[in-house]
């Protein structure tokens, strides 16, 4: 009896043991299915996932996720081909409307040097005021292309932060003081270094202080610290958190707006992002803070600390 007892138990114990390594198996095969689909996900290859075990049911499942992982890959390769077909042929045309557009103008300066009644000088005026809105956002169209199709081959390189905020402002004085506005700079006495592209960069702060033209309510205050966070605020009265939301949003423009395009925000997100930074934007008592945020690298980027200046 005691035989038949001890070997039951030995049987159960088997049993066991072949169960915990059965389970082992399951969920290393589940880890492996789990980290291959992360990675292909984030990665462009043709590399199938493939897992150590042999248990039928996680091989069904790998098959499976390869199936759908075949079809992700043509849907994207699909994409990535109308995108780029779609971006070259807004080039083409922001490209191709140049040369109308300025014989348009060409001919409303020959017009306007004609004798014509007080209409016609009126309607001289809202076509020209049209046909310059059309100008600046067919230019702007054309950049904003660009940007996206990457065309932009111009190397990174250290940049002082400091020095390029301080000459964007000035490049912006008369814009600036046409609206009587008279900025605040704030920013260390320590240079801020990134490794990044100056010339988007410069396009940034550009787009940046152009919107605070567009929105301001007479007031802008800049924030440069040590850890190369930007902050833009001024007042923007009658903002709302609908509008806030799409600030970012291509072609938005909200009724404040003077002769918007609505890409100056757009354009200066996708090269923060391009560059490894972030820009986001916070609405409150009437103020637009617009912060952009590029990551500190320890090797290249100088002490944040220290006292700070007011310019």
């Amino acid at each position: 009896m005691m035989v038949w007892l001890w070997a039951c138990i030995g049987i159960l114990v088997l049993m066991i043991v072949a169960l915990l390594v059965k389970i082992h198996i399951l969920q290393k095969c589940a880890g492996e299915i789990a980290e291959a689909f992360a990675d292909r996900l984030s990665t462009d290859t043709n590399t199938l996932i493939d897992i150590s075990g042999r248990d039928r049911y996680m091989c069904h499942l790998a098959d499976v996720v390869n199936v759908q992982l075949r079809r992700l890959r043509v849907q994207r390769n699909r994409f990535r081909r109308g995108d780029a077909e779609l971006k070259n042929a807004v080039t083409n045309i922001s490209h191709d409307l140049r040369t109308p557009l300025t014989a348009i103008c060409g001919y409303l300066d020959l017009l306007e040097k004609e004798e014509k009644s007080e209409n016609a000088e009126r309607y001289i005026g809202i076509i020209r005021n049209r046909s310059e809105m059309l100008i600046r956002l067919t230019e702007e169209l054309f950049r904003y292309s660009v940007i996206l199709a990457g065309e932009n081959h111009t190397p990174w390189e250290p940049v002082d932060l400091n020095r390029a905020l301080e000459e964007s402002v000035a490049a912006f004085y008369t814009a600036l003081s046409e609206r009587n506005i008279t900025p605040r700079i704030r920013m260390p006495e320590e240079k801020v270094i990134r490794i990044l592209d100056g010339s988007a960069l410069s396009r940034i702060f550009s787009n940046l202080l152009q919107n605070a033209v567009k929105y301001s309510g007479g007031d802008l205050e800049i924030t440069l610290s040590g850890t190369g966070e930007i902050v833009f605020a001024n007042t923007a009265p009658g903002l709302d958190e609908i509008q806030l939301g799409r600030l970012f949003d291509r072609f938005f423009t909200v009724e404040s707006a003077r002769k918007s395009t609505g890409l100056g925000l757009a354009i200066a997100r996708d090269l923060a992002e391009r560059m490894g930074g972030s820009i986001s934007a916070e609405y409150g008592e009437d103020r637009l803070r617009i912060c952009i945020c590029f990551p500190d690298s320890p090797v290249l980027t100088g002490d944040g600390g220290g006292t700070g200046k007011t310019v």
